[in-house]
């Protein structure tokens, strides 16, 4: 499916999800946060950091608060989407547009936005080690251009490919991926590279 280009078009493209959407929509732009589309789907913003995200998926609509995790949740909603990946994503599940209750809505956002102007912030751990997966190692080992272009790439962009290819549960799906990712790797080009200034 291709990405929508504003908010308008991703809720049309949803059609199933509109009413949650839509009503999401209205709570949020009912505060000084900016609308925007990042990663292909709405994004709401405050002096350009990433205050909370909405995206629609076959089972519900998602509420993505940025720094979640520095949310106090009384209402105990919020779940950590990708155990062991993020720290502070935190996700807030909708299966209809009646669950979406305004009021507690809006004390979270209330919560987020004043985190975001008080500069609270969980920063991302970039000090870990990169864990290179053998099937990664091995198509390294034969082609030294690439792994030449791998070794000067940030940590950061190291982890993300190791990621990728780790990630896949079926050997072919990692050699499938492997043969994509090779080329980016070797022009230089991070996995996400094209999300980074959505």
């Amino acid at each position: 499916m291709q990405r929508a280009k504003n908010v308008n078009e991703y809720i049309k493209k949803h059609p199933q999800w509109q009413a949650a959407l839509t009503k999401l929509r209205k709570i949020l732009n009912d505060t000084q946060l900016e609308e925007t589309i990042k990663w292909g789907a709405p994004c709401y913003t405050l002096d350009g950091k990433n205050i909370v995200g909405v995206a629609a998926f076959k089972e519900y609509v998602g509420l993505w608060f940025h720094q979640g995790a520095l949310l106090r949740d009384p209402e105990k909603v919020l779940i950590n989407a990708q155990e062991g990946k993020t720290k502070a994503l935190r996700q807030w599940r909708f299966a209809s547009a009646t669950e979406i209750k305004v009021t507690k809505v809006k004390a979270y956002l209330k919560e987020a936005i004043a985190n975001q102007e008080q500069g609270k912030e969980i920063k991302a751990d970039r000090s870990k080690p990169v864990i290179i997966p053998a099937e990664l190692k091995s198509a390294l080992a034969k082609k030294p251009k690439v792994k030449q272009a791998f070794e000067t790439m940030t940590k950061g962009k190291q982890r993300e490919y190791a990621e990728h290819i780790s990630a896949a549960k079926r050997e072919e799906t990692k050699q499938t991926r492997l043969s994509k990712i090779l080329p980016m790797i070797q022009s230089g080009v991070g996995l996400h590279d094209k999300y980074r200034n959505c």
